[in-house]
């Protein structure tokens, strides 16, 4: 009877053993609790580096795979842009065609105010793939023949200026939020009222016509646009920040800063360009 036992004793023994190498083989090690579940309180260590990973180590990775694809969209998005920039500023039958046909430059303007209400109202258009990345592309494409169609009408040298300093700007400023202890996030109410104004402003300044009235309104709008592209930009970031989007929002996202980028670099060609 104790001989049984002794075999019982070296088989558990040997099984015991040989699950836990083959944990080890797989990159688990055991807590310092005790305990080799990844469920417990101390996690479980990485075979490569030797960290342990928990619920915050997975929502980070997640939020950095998120900014990586917003970043690739806008830019996919800003070089089709400034393509059809290119386009308008040196090939002169294009911009002549837009001229002659200014019911295209209200339709793409109506298509783009109408695009933009559908993605921010129906979760459908944001999230659901194909129709996401539709409603972005026609929205991109609308977009860049108005910008085109706009930049156009200026000297080159002006626009290459307005692209270089619009660049720059964006820089400093996505920098400048990712390292800034201000949370801007919690502005939202201040800057829909700021662009309510600005809105205003602009219609007064259709019907006054003063130089010195539209260097101010473009002077205020690329204030306003910087301190948006800021505001956007700690919304994707997350973290410690009062608010933040779902990393399921990252077409929302990137048209967020498609759009502050392209505010920026407007007014900035309004400041300091000369028309043709």
């Amino acid at each position: 009877m104790s001989q049984q036992q002794g075999y019982e004793q070296q088989a558990f023994g040997g099984q015991h053993a040989s699950t836990s190498t083959g944990d080890q083989a797989y990159g688990w090690k055991p807590n310092p609790s005790g305990s080799s579940s990844p469920s417990s309180g101390g996690g479980f260590l990485d075979p490569e580096n030797l960290q342990t990973k928990n619920f915050s180590f997975n929502e980070e990775t997640v939020r950095k795979g998120f900014i990586r694809k917003v970043y690739l969209i806008l830019m996919a998005q800003l070089l089709f842009t400034f393509g059809m920039v290119a386009l308008f500023l040196f090939h002169e039958p294009t911009l002549k065609f837009s001229q002659n046909n200014p019911g295209l430059v209200l339709g793409a303007a109506i298509t783009t105010l109408v695009v933009v209400i559908a993605m921010a109202c129906c979760e459908t258009a944001r999230r659901s793939f194909p129709v996401n990345f539709i409603c972005l592309g026609v929205f991109t494409l609308a977009e860049s023949f108005l910008v085109g169609a706009i930049a156009g009408r200026y000297n080159s040298e002006a626009v290459f200026l307005a692209v270089g300093i619009t660049a720059i700007l964006c820089l400093a400023l996505t920098i400048f939020a990712m390292q800034t202890k201000y949370d801007f996030t919690a502005c939202g109410g201040f800057l829909i009222a700021a662009l309510v104004c600005l809105m205003i402003f602009g219609i007064v300044g259709m019907f006054w016509r003063a130089h010195i009235v539209q260097t101010i309104y473009a002077g205020c709008g690329a204030l306003l646009a910087c301190v948006f592209l800021i505001y956007d930009t700690q919304i994707m970031m997350g973290g410690d920040h009062k608010y933040s989007i779902s990393p399921e929002e990252y077409i929302f996202a990137a048209l967020n800063l498609y759009m502050d980028v392209i505010r920026i670099f407007l007014y900035v060609l309004q400041l300091i360009g000369n028309r043709k």
